[in-house]
């Protein structure tokens, strides 16, 4: 009887050594794969999983929006998709409110921003870039009868149609013009084939997506600032290697005439390049 309970208790003994080893062992080997898992850089995890995914409004046109079909579309969107493709990888978009982009990224909801991006000194403290997509600047507007303006130095006494708290309302004041508040470029323009005012200043960009999208031939660009906008991909920064593989793609866009090719799709020229 007496032996019969010691050889129990050696067995429940054993029992329980094995099974605590059997745990130990599981954890470890759940710790080597979250190891093995974390020490993938993030452009091996989006080839692992084949989707690159990416943050963008999804109302910004002509960079970003769904057209009539509820399809997303837009400049930015055939851009990143073709490099997506040149990748051998899929999009997954992540539309976001432009208040909340950053945020986003922030938390790795997405990879990486594809919207328009302006690179800037405070960004590229906390980001990284991509080179730039896309080039813009100030352009002076007037009517295409006009003669007397011809550059920003013209502006001085003018009328000038501008949203007043616009950085393009500020460059038409320190050119010396008077401000005509309008709400936006639409109205802008109206203003001054109308003669209630004599210029506008405004983003290339915009101008050039305004007369793509109405066939506006009563207006023209008389000068254009040296100063330009670069806008790029933005990503968290440690991410280089992702970073090297969306350049790569760019850079052979750029080569063989790709981006040149969706720009003029989009805004009548290469806005691709300064």
């Amino acid at each position: 009887m007496k032996n019969k309970l010691m050889l129990g208790l050696l067995i429940l003994f054993l029992a329980i050594i094995l099974a605590a080893c059997g745990s130990a062992e599981n954890k470890e080997g759940s710790n080597t794969e979250n190891a093995t898992d974390g020490s993938a850089n993030l452009y091996e995890q989006v080839m692992d999983k084949g989707v690159l995914t990416v943050g963008t409004e999804g109302t910004y046109a002509p960079f970003s929006f769904h057209n009539e079909k509820d399809e997303l579309t837009g400049y930015d969107v055939e851009v990143i998709e073709e490099v997506a493709k040149r990748m051998g990888v899929t999009v997954e978009y992540q539309e976001t409110q432009w208040d909340s982009m950053f945020a986003g990224l922030n938390s790795e909801r997405f990879d990486l921003i594809a919207n328009q991006v302006g690179i800037e000194e405070d960004r590229l403290a906390n980001y990284d870039f991509s080179i730039p997509y896309t080039h813009s600047s100030a352009v002076v507007v007037v009517p295409k009868d006009n003669t007397e303006i011809n550059s920003f130095e013209d502006l001085e006494g003018k009328d000038s149609a501008q949203s007043l708290t616009s950085n393009y309302g500020a460059i038409a004041e320190e050119h010396g013009a008077e401000l005509v508040g309008v709400e936006g470029l639409a109205q802008a323009i109206e203003l001054i084939k109308q003669g209630r005012a004599d210029v506008t200043v405004n983003d290339k960009l915009a101008l050039l997506d305004y007369v793509k999208q109405t066939g506006d031939e009563e207006i023209k660009i008389v000068a254009e600032a040296e100063d330009t906008s670069d806008m790029a991909f933005v990503f968290n920064k440690g991410n280089e290697e992702l970073v090297d593989a969306i350049n790569e793609q760019l850079e052979a866009m750029k080569e063989d005439g790709t981006l040149a090719q969706i720009s003029e799709e989009w805004f009548g020229e290469d806005v691709s390049t300064k």
